[in-house]
């Protein structure tokens, strides 16, 4: 199979929800505008930071559409697949293929039972043969983590599984990974606290909520390890540290979408149960996001 070659820094999308719980799609194809403009490598729609979980089907295959619309093919589409039964990613997949999307990141089935290894392996084997597209696995549900050798198995024994988005906080988990990968399967790195040493590490990009927030200083850090200039590739992890605990927490997608707004994009609300950051949290936020010495438009 000739699949697209996926690497860089790839940030997730937010969804614009309007108050009543609607998508914003006007606002959506602006940020994904936003986003193509800053330089990014890929987009990825419907992950956490969109509030996948959230999402509809109907409203997940509007929202790749609208992105694959803007894009035109110009850099990858990337569709966040978060469900909980292989019958239900199959559903969500075709629409993604049919919606023009041309990846895929999907976890792991999770709800409450944790499927044992042979399960997990067939599980991502359907959902590879009935897509026909390439599959980055998101490995981040805390109490479904796959282990380094499970990931390194499918990844051997199904072709359609291209990588890993490792989002779990062990540095060694992601070495792990990379010590063993087989040759021209990719890892992505998702802990934000953790990227330049992921990408020193050898990680084949990002996918996770600073790309989210602010691409362009995500950008910058990841040029920076490709150039060897590790000085300057230092002085900004620190400074994305600063971001990161600023926004990390319960709310992060709302806080991610605060950032944004910071930067002109009309990121909207978050869809209940989920909350905005209050007055102190967004001072806190902006605080972090200014001092990276990108200014607010706002």
């Amino acid at each position: 199979m000739n699949f697209p070659k996926l690497g860089g820094i790839i940030p997730p999308t937010t969804t614009p929800f309007n108050a009543d719980g609607t998508i914003d799609v006007g606002a959506f194809v602006a940020q994904i505008r936003f986003m193509e403009n800053a330089g990014v490598d890929g987009i990825c729609v419907g992950g956490s930071m969109g509030e996948g979980h959230t999402l509809e089907a109907d409203e997940l295959g509007t929202l790749w559409s609208a992105a694959a619309k803007e894009l035109s093919g110009r850099i990858p589409l990337m569709a966040g697949v978060i469900v909980n039964s292989t019958r239900q990613a199959v559903q969500r997949c075709r629409i993604a293929r049919d919606s023009g999307a041309v990846a895929l990141q999907v976890t792991p089935p999770h709800y409450i039972w944790k499927p044992d290894e042979e399960a997990m392996v067939e599980h991502f084997k359907t959902v590879a043969k009935e897509s026909g597209m390439p599959i980055l696995i998101y490995n981040v549900i805390p109490w479904c983590y796959l282990s380094p050798a499970l990931l390194l198995r499918i990844m051997r024994e199904i072709p359609g599984v291209v990588g890993v988005k490792q989002s779990n906080g062990d540095l060694k988990l992601l070495a792990d990974l990379l010590l063993d990968l087989p040759e021209g399967k990719v890892v992505f790195a998702a802990v934000d606290a953790l990227l330049y040493p992921s990408f020193a590490f050898g990680a084949h990009g990002a996918i996770s909520a600073i790309p989210c927030a602010a691409p362009a200083v995500t950008i910058d850090l990841w040029n920076a390890v490709q150039q060897g200039d590790h000085a300057t590739a230092k002085d900004l992890h620190w400074k994305i540290l600063r971001l990161w605990n600023a926004i990390g927490g319960d709310n992060l997608a709302a806080n991610a979408k605060y950032v944004q707004s910071l930067q002109g994009i009309p990121a909207g609300v978050v869809r209940q149960p989920m909350r905005m950051p209050d007055a102190a949290q967004q001072a806190k936020i902006r605080a972090a996001f200014e001092a990276i010495g990108q200014p607010s438009a706002v």
